[in-house]
């Protein structure tokens, strides 16, 4: 059986200070408990270590050796210790992360880079995916964690709140609604809305389709070919307005602004985690819930 570590650690001061005094005031123990930690290493070991008198005390052969062996040694099983204990505490491993493009403005890179500083031995991806797919994928194990707009339905997981942002509409900076801080649904609901597709996203697109239920005349939706469409060109336009949440403010193109619609409820951001989670689960927790706080996510 291999000695102690302590003791080990013990012998190394007592190489250094080649003196039992000086050794057992620099360890912090009494002289008596240092040899007996020395007579117990050597009877570990089966040979003797050190050569004492009443004035010297003088390394053996197989003292040099080890007092040469073991500095190196203990490092590697310090360094052991602390892969463990980053191991328990979700410091370290591979993270892959959902996340639905909607939600990927602000939300998903903020949340990835105070991962990666906080916890270097952690190697951390992200990939955009339709937002149906992100509470089966965390479910079964594909992904780590999912980041979503709305709670979305799925078995197997747990959604944590994370973020809320107003509701708004993007348009044009020359639209005439543009002129007010903040839009009235009706007036927002007079020109054409655009919505995406609800097979992309059926909570959202309820919810904000939802904000125009008791409008009339009943608003006009229009429903892109795309998902994401790069030009937008019917928002520049002026032709439709776009509700959506105020995380789109940090993503709008040139030409198009944001405005707040008085009145709408928030949108939520969640994260998803699996149902029964491991030390890297938790860990993804804790920083969430930090970064939400410092940021104000979750205004009171």
């Amino acid at each position: 059986m291999a000695p102690d570590t302590v003791s080990l650690r013990y012998f190394l001061v007592l190489a250094q200070e080649l003196n039992f005094t000086r050794a057992a005031a620099r360890i912090g123990i009494a002289q008596p408990a240092l040899s007996a930690r020395m007579r117990r290493l050597e009877a570990e070991l089966g040979t003797s270590l050190l050569v004492r008198d009443t004035r010297s005390v003088v390394l053996t052969t197989a003292g040099a050796a080890l007092a040469e062996s073991a500095p190196p040694a203990l490092a590697a099983l310090d360094r052991a210790w602390d892969t463990a204990r980053n191991a328990g505490a979700g410091e370290l491993g591979t993270l892959r992360i959902g996340y639905s493009l909607s939600a990927g403005a602000g939300t998903a890179p903020a949340l990835v880079d105070r991962l990666i500083r906080s916890s270097p031995g952690l190697e951390v991806s992200a990939v955009p995916m339709p937002t149906p797919e992100i509470s089966p994928a965390v479910a079964d194990g594909r992904i780590d964690a999912g980041i979503t707009r709305g709670e979305q339905p799925g078995r197997g997981v747990r959604r944590f709140l994370l973020r809320r942002v107003r509701v708004g509409v993007q348009l044009a900076q020359d639209h005439p609604l543009a002129e007010h801080s903040v839009i009235e649904i009706a007036d927002a609901a007079a020109y054409p809305l655009r919505l995406p597709d609800r097979t992309a996203n059926p909570v959202v697109h309820d919810q904000l389709s939802a904000l125009f239920r008791d409008i009339q005349p009943a608003p006009r939706f229009h429903t892109p070919a795309v998902s994401f469409d790069m030009s937008q060109r019917d928002l520049h336009d002026g032709l439709t307005l776009a509700p959506s949440g105020e995380t789109a403010v940090t993503t709008l193109p040139a030409g198009l602004t944001w405005r707040p619609l008085q009145g709408a409820p928030t949108l939520t951001i969640h994260l998803v985690l699996p149902r029964v989670q491991s030390p890297l689960h938790r860990r993804i927790r804790t920083v969430a819930k930090t970064l939400a706080h410092e940021l104000h996510w979750l205004p009171d």
